[in-house]
């Protein structure tokens, strides 16, 4: 049996005459960049997400950049994150010339880890920026209570995270800015770069509708030096065919997280594999189902490749190891739970159109690796 790890053409497949419709309208009214179908869009993922503003841009790599550029983000600022994410978390940091101050990461949720904040704060902390790692909000009552007695604003990593949930709270709408993604893989998916960013704030809404199009709030009148950053009209048509059906995408991806732990625990394979874990008054849309694997992971993957499971690691190398940020100065041992995560973190399908046999085949591979 062949289980890829994420595979798009089921789900494309059954949506294509409604994703061809929504194309014709953007050739029908040449709306190619932002325009109708983009105006719409926010306005539905607004609601979604329970905020007052939502604003489309050109990637979630873009998304963090604008969030912290909104924020005045720039040389000789420091703001707290975590290494242990997808590269542009950090790299949007230090393109604005500022520092990122690492923190380590919970080992139960891999997310960053409140207890280690405070004393990391300094006189030139100007943002700290969690991630929902993997579709599990960050610990953001601890966080936004630490950021709230000493006047920094959060911005939410929320790329992985799109209806997640803290508290009946929504991803992008517990901080001051929420980041999202549309890359093809995540829960909501485009075909093609995009992403979003969230806010309660309206001067904070309106400047991020200015600095993703040249910094102008007027046309050719230009307030900030802002980026060329806005959602193409094709994105928009197609995520609005999406969003419908985002609820039961992430019910099956729920699902499956559940009958995997079922399938794990009747494997007797709980002692070898470590289970996401679910923090209490949360909502895990699981853009990944990441087991750990301690001593062996390469030798699982290995062996589930050989068998035709697809996986991946997310991620291999935290970022404060990464050689491109060698000058802040970390090396191996400072931050022992990211590099341990790293060391034995291995993710294996969960897209919503997965086969409960599919599932029991990774497990039983999974099974036969160990008792072999």
């Amino acid at each position: 049996m062949y289980v890829p790890l994420l595979d798009l053409s089921e789900q494309n497949s059954a949506l294509r005459p409604e994703i061809e419709a929504a194309i014709g309208r953007v050739l029908d009214t040449n709306g190619f960049i932002l325009g109708r179908e983009v105006a719409e869009l926010e306005k539905e993922l607004a609601e979604y997400c329970g905020v007052k503003h939502a604003i489309g841009c050109a990637s979630g790599s873009d998304a963090i950049l604008l969030g912290l550029m909104a924020c005045d983000i720039g040389p000789g600022d420091e703001v707290i994150t975590t290494p242990y994410s997808f590269f542009a978390t950090v790299s949007s940091i230090t393109r604005l010339g500022a520092t990122p101050v690492f923190v380590d990461i919970e080992p139960e949720t891999y997310n960053i880890d409140p207890a280690k904040i405070e004393a990391k704060i300094t006189e030139r902390t100007k943002a700290i920026e969690p991630v929902h790692l993997y579709g599990q909000c960050a610990n953001m009552a601890e966080i936004n209570d630490i950021a709230s007695r000493h006047d920094i604003p959060v911005i939410e990593d929320a790329a992985q995270a799109i209806g997640a949930e803290q508290n009946g709270r929504r991803a992008g709408a517990i901080g001051a800015i929420g980041a999202f993604s549309f890359y093809p893989s995540k829960n909501l998916g485009g075909m093609g770069d995009g992403g979003f960013l969230t806010t309660n704030e309206d001067a904070l809404a309106n400047k991020l509708i200015a600095l993703r199009n040249h910094g102008a709030e007027v046309k050719y009148y230009h307030k900030w030096v802002g980026l060329n950053s806005r959602l193409d009209g094709f994105q928009g048509a197609v995520l609005r065919v999406k969003l419908p059906h985002l609820k039961t995408w992430t019910e099956a991806r729920q699902q499956n997280a559940a009958r995997y732990r079922q399938l794990f625990t009747d494997a007797g394979l709980t002692e070898q594999i470590g289970l996401p874990v679910e923090r209490d008054n949360c909502r895990h849309i699981y853009n990944q189902y990441v087991i750990r694997v301690a001593g062996r992971r390469d030798e699982l993957r290995a062996y589930l490749t050989e068998h035709s499971v697809g996986t991946d690691i997310y991620y291999p190398l935290p970022l404060h190891l990464q050689e491109c940020f060698a000058y802040l100065g970390y090396k191996n041992g400072d931050l022992p739970e990211s590099e341990r995560a790293a060391r034995e973190t291995l993710a294996i399908p969960i897209y919503p159109e997965l086969k409960p046999e599919q599932q029991e085949y990774v497990v039983s591979t999974i099974a036969d690796f160990f008792n072999s």
